[in-house]
């Protein structure tokens, strides 16, 4: 009878008909990292899905062109181009308001400086506010929203009050009211943007915090005695950092810009450095005459800013666990 109820047991688990539970996200998680050889984070697994995506590869090989173009123009840009700031008055006539063509494929300005050079330069400027802004508005926005969300109360409420403080005034007309006080200047520009930038980002570490901040790993550190410091950047900060990362890339483009935005408004980076709002700026009354003098900065910023926005949302899209494979 034993036998017999064993090779029932035996025929039962090896009938293919017989219909079997699912299985687990931990076993088919198991199952899909002994077939690639290899284990799975969710970290590679977002590396795989940005790379499929390819809206998301476009921007970021744009990112990395103009980086380049920015880091290397000292070596090929003035020998090529011209110097995008010096010019002669000897020969300005000469060389003022010239078309497109082989020798200056841009054209040239009203100075007779060459559009290509002082776009090529004026990326370092672009670029640099636009990560130091951020890095700026993360670092301001990291420690406030990540205080908001962990102690909450009273500390909480302040936090978010003076976020609405800083949101209830129109960006432009308080980044004008804050370089007025600070004064003109590269560097003030950049701080301007970065510190009125950071109520958004403050917004969205609170509530990425606020949803692992119940999670049971919290619970244990908090009971092996961990300090409310090592709790936040050791097990809070680094389960929160999807969203963050994305909102990052993103406002990168954002405060390139705020920056073309100022610089047009005579507010930014000032004459002879270039830049691409100036340049705008000093071609308002020349567009219909000489219109390749705003076509070419204008498209600048609309691609390079376009560059940030889509990597930011094929990084959004990776960073989803919910997508699948």
């Amino acid at each position: 009878m034993g036998a017999l109820m064993r090779d029932d047991k035996t025929t039962s688990a090896n009938d293919p008909m017989q219909p079997t539970a699912p299985p687990t996200a931990g076993e088919a998680a198991q199952v899909a990292s002994k077939r690639s050889g290899k284990s799975r984070t969710l970290w590679s697994d977002a590396t795989r899905r940005l790379r499929r995506n390819r809206l998301a590869m476009i921007g970021l090989a744009w990112i990395f062109i103009i980086v380049v173009i920015a880091l290397s123009a000292d070596l090929w840009a003035p020998q090529w181009l011209g110097s995008p700031s010096e010019f002669d008055s000897t020969t300005m006539g000469e060389l003022k308001h010239l078309p497109p063509s082989a020798e200056h494929p841009f054209g040239t300005d009203k100075r007779g400086l060459d559009v290509a050079s002082r776009i090529v330069y004026g990326s370092r400027y672009s670029l640099a506010v636009g990560i130091i802004a951020t890095s700026i508005a993360l670092s301001i926005g990291l420690v406030m929203g990540t205080l908001a969300a962990y102690y909450g109360g009273f500390i909480d409420s302040l936090v978010m009050r003076l976020a609405d403080v800083f949101l209830a005034f129109p960006y432009i007309l308080f980044a004008i009211a804050l370089i007025a006080v600070l004064g003109r200047g590269f560097v003030n520009l950049f701080i301007a943007i970065g510190v009125l930038a950071w109520p958004t980002i403050a917004r969205v570490v609170r509530s990425s915090i606020l949803s692992v901040k119940e999670n049971e790993y919290v619970d244990a550190a908090r009971a092996l005695g961990a300090s409310d410091i090592r709790i936040m950047l050791r097990h809070m900060l680094p389960n929160a950092m999807a969203p963050i990362i994305v909102y990052g890339t993103m406002s990168i483009g954002g405060a390139i810009l705020s920056e073309a935005a100022l610089s047009f408004l005579g507010l930014g980076v000032q004459f002879p450095d270039p830049s691409w709002g100036h340049m705008l700026s000093e071609a308002r009354g020349e567009m219909i005459s000489y219109p390749w003098l705003m076509i070419f900065p204008g498209a600048a910023i609309l691609t390079t800013v376009l560059a940030f926005v889509l990597l930011g949302d094929g990084l959004r899209d990776a960073l989803d666990v919910k997508m699948k494979d």
